[in-house]
Parts: structure tokens; C-alpha cells; sequence
């Protein structure tokens, strides 16, 4: 009995069965509704073998090991460096911008300066410290077996969690609208910070990797919060 042929709706090549022979491409088309949104919803969190999901995990469970199996070459599962930086960025930026406006407009607490920062030059800000953050660390592990674009990638994997950190600890003002979350974003950031180096890092002395990891981690973070505040005081009032 001859199969029903069907055109990719991808690449446009004929073929029978559910999945295009070309690009592998479902050939089937289902509607989106309500259903099939929560079905990929629920597919994202229950199969999570490669992508985002996947990557997240591992830089959750296995910080720096995760960056470690990438540049040795197991990549196919791992979401690229970049997108992933700028895929976390984009999220923590708009949940900060949306939790600010929260804490503004229902709790009068904070101001609109903030607000539009996150709106308008997080991103843009996050795109120039990815380099001085990967100078910095590779200046302080100048003698690892690592050159420099390798730990700017491991960087752009640790930050990525950094900014979901952010915007995380960030929900508690919704309760608490005055909590200066600063006081716990920094030691949440050492912490990650140490555990990621010390994965990463595997031929140096334990005790002098979490010692640059802790001033790495202050340095980066004690500049990236002097520098919004800066943006903040000097061009969004």
C-alpha cells in the first residue's frame, strides 16, 4: 500500500512518512493550541538531552566540567557559547525590567531610572564586559593549559547562569520590595564562581584557585554594579 507524499514545508523535497528525508523535519503540521503549547512546555523540562535545557543542567550539576567537556569537543548537545550568553541575557533583562516595574508601580518602591536601564542597556553592557571579564581571568591563569578566547567561552557559560541568578534572587522583591539583593547576589556569585574555576582549572593548587576565583569573582562583580550605577546616575535621569 503506497504511502501519502508530502512536501516538506522546510526545503520543499517530497517524501512519505513523518519526517522529511532531507532536513528531518516533521511532515506533519499540528496546529499550536493551548494542548500542544503545554506539551512542548512539558517535553522542554522532561527531555532535556540537548539544547538550552540541557546545557543548563550541566552548568547547574557541573559547573566548569560542563565548560571542560565543550572544549574538548563534546558540543553537539551544548547550546553555542554566544547564544546561550545572549539567550540568558535577553531573559534576565526583561524579568528585570518587569520586576522593577512591579516593585514601581504596585509597592512605590525604586524609581523608573532602573527600570529603563535594564529596558534599554543591560544587554549592550553585557556585551562589553564578556571581554574585559575573560582579560581579567586570563591574566590571573595566564600559565593554565587555556588560552584566552577558551576561558572567554567558559565565561560566557558561567555569566549566563550569573544572569539567571540575578533575576532569580531579583523575585524576592516582589515580596520584600525594599531587600537590597546585592548582599546576596555576591556571595551566590563567589560561591558559583569557585565551584566553576575549580572544575575548570584542574592543574593548579586547589587553595590558589579559589583565591583568584574569589577576587575574579569581586572584581568582575564590584565593577559590573559601579558601572550600572554610573549608567543609571549619569544618563537615565
Amino acid at each position: 500500500m503506497n504511502s501519502t507524499s508530502t512536501t516538506c514545508r522546510a526545503c520543499q523535497t517530497e517524501g512519505t512518512g513523518k519526517f522529511c528525508s532531507n532536513c528531518g523535519q516533521s511532515l506533519v503540521i499540528k496546529k499550536v493550541t493551548l494542548p500542544y503549547l503545554l506539551h512542548e512546555v512539558f517535553h522542554f523540562f522532561t527531555h532535556l538531552d540537548k539544547g538550552i535545557g540541557y546545557t543548563l543542567k550541566h552548568l547547574i550539576t557541573s559547573p566548569g566540567t560542563m565548560q571542560r567537556d565543550f572544549l574538548a569537543g563534546n558540543r553537539n548537545r551544548h547550546q553555542k557559547p554566544f547564544s546561550m550568553y545572549f539567550v540568558a541575557a535577553s531573559v534576565a533583562a526583561l524579568g528585570l525590567y518587569w520586576i522593577n516595574y512591579v516593585i514601581l508601580h504596585y509597592h512605590h518602591v525604586g524609581g523608573g531610572s532602573e527600570m529603563a536601564f535594564f529596558n534599554k542597556y543591560l544587554v549592550m553592557m553585557l556585551l562589553v564586559i564578556i571581554p574585559a571579564s575573560a582579560l581579567l581571568t586570563w591574566l590571573f591563569f595566564y600559565n593554565s593549559e587555556f588560552g584566552f578566547a577558551e576561558i572567554g567561552v567558559m565565561q560566557l557559560y558561567m555569566l549566563s547562569i550569573f544572569f539567571l541568578m540575578v533575576m532569580l534572587i531579583q523575585f524576592l522583591k516582589l515580596i520584600w520590595p525594599a531587600l537590597e539583593t546585592r548582599y546576596i547576589e555576591l556571595p551566590c556569585f563567589l560561591v558559583y564562581t569557585v565551584f566553576t574555576f575549580k572544575n575548570f582549572f584542574l592543574y593548579q593548587a586547589k587553595w590558589k584557585v579559589i583565591l583568584k576565583a574569589i577576587a575574579c569573582g569581586l572584581i568582575f562583580y564590584l565593577s559590573v554594579i559601579n558601572l550600572q550605577d554610573f549608567i543609571v546616575e549619569r544618563y537615565m535621569h
